[in-house]
């Protein structure tokens, strides 16, 4: 990781900036990707625009931080917004928080970018943040985003049994957790 937190040699993660209105517009109303991040409804420019404009408080206000993924593009000057990363269930008392992520059009899927945001985001969520664990809740179907986190040491704790209504039927759902190396207690 670099000097900045924040970024690594491959992507660099960023706050939305009201620019990028459109962008999550179209990736959070894509509906191939609602059955990941168990979405039903679509999302208005409104409410991406209210969002974003109360995305700069504290994670510890607001019990979530959402990130732009930028693959950094070694060509050019210009990143390249290519998805999202997500703390969310932030809770402080137990210093834990559940992780999402999202790499939004194939294309840029199997390139390395979901591995190296996380990578980035875990090291400020246990450095920064000082969380004691972080989580995550995936469909067993899902072998790619299980092999994704398992590859980065997230380990299996649990199957939820039938716990995902799918048009087919019921699903069940692992829970993977990544416990800090180095926890510390906070001062009191």
């Amino acid at each position: 990781m670099s000097g900045y937190l924040l970024e690594n040699q491959v992507v660099k993660l960023r706050a939305p900036e009201p620019e990028d209105v459109d962008l999550l517009y179209s990736w959070e109303n894509n509906m191939e990707i609602w059955k990941v991040s168990n979405t039903l409804t679509p999302f208005s420019r409104y409410l991406l625009k209210k969002y974003i404009e109360t995305s700069h408080h504290d994670i510890w206000e607001t019990k979530q931080l959402r990130l732009i993924i930028e693959a950094k593009d070694q060509n050019s000057l210009m990143n390249v917004p290519v998805g999202l990363v997500d703390l969310f269930d932030f809770e402080p008392y137990h210093l834990r928080a559940g992780v999402g992520v999202l790499i939004a059009n194939r294309e840029n899927r199997r390139r390395g970018y979901a591995t190296e945001a996380l990578r980035v985001l875990t090291g400020y969520a246990f450095e920064v943040l000082q969380l004691n664990q972080l989580y995550v809740n995936i469909s067993v179907s899902n072998t790619i985003s299980l092999q994704l986190f398992t590859n980065l040491g997230f380990e299996m704790v649990g199957i939820k049994k039938a716990w995902l209504k799918t048009r087919t039927g019921w699903e069940d759902e692992a829970m993977l957790q990544l416990l800090n190396p180095k926890p510390r207690l906070p001062k009191s």
